[in-house]
């Protein structure tokens, strides 16, 4: 099985902080947002991944190179914006084998080790999650034994509530092809991008059968305050912790779940919950609660909640909210 994976928007979600990182490697609980799937990888037999870039390709490329080294890595750039399907289609060069397609907004809780278990009837999985608010997304709509047989955009009738979350197996890639072409051909949807779900439901249409699947947990990452919620429920469940060689004065508290990282210092402060602070963070005199500060920042006398700070930015003087990029500088009026 390879893998492929879109990477080639632009983030305009999560700037500032994807003005200068590409939104794929934008950090939750201490790692980057692809990093949680790409460490899969290795358990499932997948050794080759198809990522189509474009926004910030060369800072794509040499994380995945320096990080990834094992990986056999293909690079296609998407020079035009012009959809999903358009996007998976600039693969097809490398689609010779099983197919797993993940789009790394959302993390989530799903077994991707159910297409080794797959019955030879199915020719693809889709995961899903039932939600409430059906109308924000692609929804999946499904026959008696959970085999797909519409995908429906944003329906304003509760037809069903099983949200597309963006992560599929493709064991028929030949058929898909050949509904990505049917789509390319044909016009395109109402925002002039092309979608891969109505390849899909080419799929489904010429007879082919693509099985749901459910997933635990389905974590949104594109955008600040979703990116702070993802945060706050790794640190609860998996990502919570203090490096050995994290200083915490005695004048300061942890309010769990946090996560220190290895040479941050704590002084005078209070931190949590909900709080990472990534590697050589600095914080004194301050009080943090549901943020995360990047590799090397620095806060002092600061209130902050519901915040993101990049790497090596000096936040002084501040009371509320603060979404700050690398590098950046803000002093307040609170100043000793």
């Amino acid at each position: 099985m390879k893998a492929i994976i879109p990477l080639a928007g632009r983030g305009t979600r999560l700037r500032p902080h994807t003005l200068t990182t590409p939104k794929p490697l934008v950090r939750v609980a201490g790692k980057p947002v692809m990093s949680y799937i790409l460490d899969q990888f290795p358990e499932l037999g997948i050794d080759e991944v198809v990522f189509i870039v474009g926004y910030l390709r060369e800072e794509v490329k040499e994380f995945i190179t320096t990080e990834y080294p094992e990986l056999t890595a293909r690079f296609v750039v998407q020079e035009v914006q012009d959809g999903t399907a358009g996007a998976i289609k600039l693969a097809e060069p490398y689609a010779d084998e099983d197919l797993l397609i993940v789009f790394v907004d959302t993390l989530f809780d799903a077994d991707l080790t159910l297409p080794s278990r797959l019955d030879a009837e199915w020719s693809g999985i889709i995961w899903a999650k039932e939600v409430e608010d059906y109308q924000r997304f692609g929804v999946i709509v499904t026959d008696g034994e959970g085999g797909m047989t519409r995908i429906v955009e944003k329906p304003k009738e509760p037809i069903s509530k099983l949200a597309n979350i963006g992560l599929y197996y493709i064991r028929d890639s030949a058929l898909l092809f050949e509904g990505i072409n049917h789509v390319l051909n044909s016009e395109p949807g109402p925002s002039g991008e092309f979608y891969l779900t109505d390849a899909f439901q080419y799929m489904v249409d010429q007879g082919a059968r693509i099985r749901t699947a459910p997933v635990g947990g389905w974590y949104d990452c594109g955008k600040v305050e979703t990116l702070l919620e993802t945060n706050a429920h790794l640190l609860a469940t998996s990502r919570g912790g203090r490096s050995a060689d994290a200083v915490v004065d005695a004048g300061s508290r942890l309010e769990e779940p946090v996560r220190l990282e290895s040479g941050v210092s704590v002084r005078a402060s209070t931190i949590g919950p909900d709080v990472t602070l990534e590697e050589g963070v600095t914080v004194v005199e301050s009080t943090l609660q549901n943020c995360i500060v990047g590799p090397g920042a620095t806060v002092r006398n600061a209130h902050l909640t519901d915040s993101i700070i990049g790497e090596n930015a000096q936040v002084a003087g501040v009371r509320g909210r603060v979404n700050a990029a690398g590098y950046t500088e803000i002093e307040g009026s609170d100043q000793d």
